[in-house]
């Protein structure tokens, strides 16, 4: 099988997942209505459910806005950055909202404080109509708790599933997480487990939106080409992929 199969088929269903809108997990983010609706209508909610994918399943990260203000009573910025120890006890109240109980509080109490003192209290700014993507990637990574790898996932989102108006797709990129770089490795689309390896791969398949590999990528390596027992048979790419399930990667990426 070639890497030009496998690229080709990745491209083909990013392609499909674009059309749809897709959100995360399937059509939806966190499989809550009520959550997905925060994400949607408050863009201040979008950028603190970026804060919590990290470390726990999907659907709980982006859940977790929507139980954050169930448990406040509110999503108020000024709030958030001027009561820390509320946020903290809303963060750790069983059940917790996240295992690393001590460092989301910060990271959303400086997020809230960041939005107010550059972005008018409006995190819709960061993306603003017109902006590059390397600018969104670089204000969204200046978050503590975000970071390049979570900022240039939800740079993909917002132009996935939001419709964000930004300029310069083929500056985008795919999250440098582990579900990506297994399916990279074990595609044979890279020969090395490298950042650099895997964003010009991307390039390489799909010039003028690299990013477009990133969703579909990360549903391939959680649906299918799994850590152990992978399911090659029923996988998308089971086709063309050569199957090099010897390969595997370490470490904890970034959940959507």
């Amino acid at each position: 099988m070639s890497r030009d199969a496998v690229g080709a088929a990745l491209v083909a269903y990013g392609r499909e997942l674009e059309a749809a809108g897709a959100a995360q997990v399937g059509e939806s983010f966190s499989r809550s209505e009520a959550a997905d609706a925060l994400l949607k209508s408050d863009p201040n909610a979008f950028l603190i459910a970026v804060l919590f994918t990290q470390g726990i399943p999907a659907e709980r990260a982006w859940s977790a806005p929507y139980a954050l203000k169930e448990r406040l009573g509110h999503l108020d910025l000024h709030r958030l950055a001027c009561e820390p120890d509320a946020v903290i006890q809303a963060v750790q109240a069983a059940p917790m909202l996240h295992r690393f109980k001590n460092t989301l509080p910060r990271w959303i109490s400086a997020a809230a404080t960041r939005v107010l003192d550059e972005y008018g209290g409006d995190a819709s700014r960061i993306w603003a109509p017109g902006s590059h993507v390397l600018e969104v990637t670089e204000r969204l990574a200046a978050f503590s708790g975000i970071g390049r790898k979570k900022s240039v996932m939800a740079v993909e989102i917002l132009i996935r599933h939001f419709d964000a108006e930004l300029q310069g797709r083929e500056c985008g990129q795919v999250a440098y997480d582990v579900q990506v770089r297994r399916v990279f490795l074990r595609t044979g689309l890279v020969e090395h487990d490298s950042v650099e390896a895997v964003e010009s791969a991307a390039r390489r398949y799909c010039p003028s939106s690299p990013g477009t590999l990133d969703l579909a990528t990360w549903l391939v390596g959680r649906e299918t080409c799994r850590p152990k027992t992978p399911l090659c048979d029923v996988c998308r790419l089971g086709d063309v992929c050569p199957r090099l399930v010897r390969l595997n990667v370490e470490g904890v990426g970034a959940t959507r």
